[in-house]
Formats: structure tokens, C-alpha cells, sequence
């Protein structure tokens, strides 16, 4: 039997009436399914937070090189990621609180401590200082108070308790 054939059949056996109960009860059933989705959906408690990073040198340059690593209270890792300039980018993360940890070569190490709220977004803005180069070839003068023993008689004296 063609499709058009069923449809004529159909037709001939169906009223106007009853056509539109069934319509009308389909209607219906989507509509009270959909509310009932949107209400699971939303009864349902979110169980993670989004992370913002942003990273910056000590001018406001953003710097795109720099590394972030996520931390447990306990340093172990939970995640790393390259921060993407202007802004790291949201991270995805279960709610808690972290250990950042950003490193670049050319600045700074810094830490921070980040609270992670279900639902919501938490931004951390660092800014990041140029490391210090000493003289290498300076060398440093150990004094009296800082040498090993303490190489005056006296000092021994002190040791040995003579």
C-alpha cells in the first residue's frame, strides 16, 4: 500500500473532530514534557565553577606565554594551561579552592589561593615582575656571624665547651 493510499484511507475514516483531539493532546504532552525537563534541569545543583585568569606583566601588557598551573591545597596538580591573551580563557573546574601557580621565564613565579564557586565565574588577575639578575661575578663576603664554626678561638671555645 502506497503512502498516498494510507493517507486517503486515513482520511475517510477520520473525522475533523477527532483529528484535532489528537492534535491537540500531542500539544500538550510536549508541552508538560518540556516543563518538566526545565524543571529537572534546573532542580539539579551545578557541581562546578569557571576559572578567568588574566596574566600581565608589571605595565599591563598581557603576557600570552605565560604558564598556569592549577593546584589542590595539597600541590598536587589538577590542570595546566598556557594563559591566551588578553585573558586565559574560562577554565572548567569542581567547586573548591586552588593553588595557582604562574611561571614565565623572563618574570616572576607567583601564587595565589582561588575559591571556585558552582555556577559562577571566578577571575584572578596577576600581574607578574621581572626577575632580578645578580652579578655573577661579584662574589660575596662571608662575615664573621655567617661562617661555618665560627673560626675565632672564642668561637671553638663555644663548640667544644672548653
Amino acid at each position: 500500500m502506497s503512502v498516498v493510499a494510507w493517507l486517503a484511507r486515513l482520511r475517510s475514516s477520520m473525522s475533523l473532530g477527532l483529528f484535532r483531539t489528537i492534535v491537540l493532546l500531542l500539544a500538550a504532552s510536549f508541552s508538560i514534557a518540556g516543563y518538566v525537563h526545565r524543571y529537572l534541569e534546573i532542580a539539579t545543583a551545578p557541581t562546578e565553577g569557571e576559572l578567568l585568569t588574566v596574566v600581565r606583566d608589571a605595565g599591563g601588557a598581557p603576557l600570552s606565554d605565560a604558564r598556569i598551573a592549577v593546584l589542590t591545597l595539597a600541590n598536587e596538580p589538577v590542570t595546566s594551561f598556557r594563559a591566551v591573551a588578553p585573558a586565559g580563557g574560562p577554565r572548567v573546574l569542581r567547586e573548591g579552592t586552588y593553588r595557582l601557580r604562574v611561571t614565565h621565564p623572563k618574570y616572576v613565579t607567583e601564587t595565589r589561593m582561588v575559591q571556585v564557586t558552582a555556577g559562577h565565574t571566578s577571575e584572578v588577575r596577576i600581574k607578574l615582575g621581572p626577575r632580578t639578575v645578580r652579578a655573577a661575578h661579584a662574589p660575596t663576603q662571608a662575615t664573621t656571624a655567617t661562617r661555618a664554626g665560627d673560626e675565632r678561638p672564642d668561637g671553638w671555645k663555644r663548640i667544644f665547651k672548653r
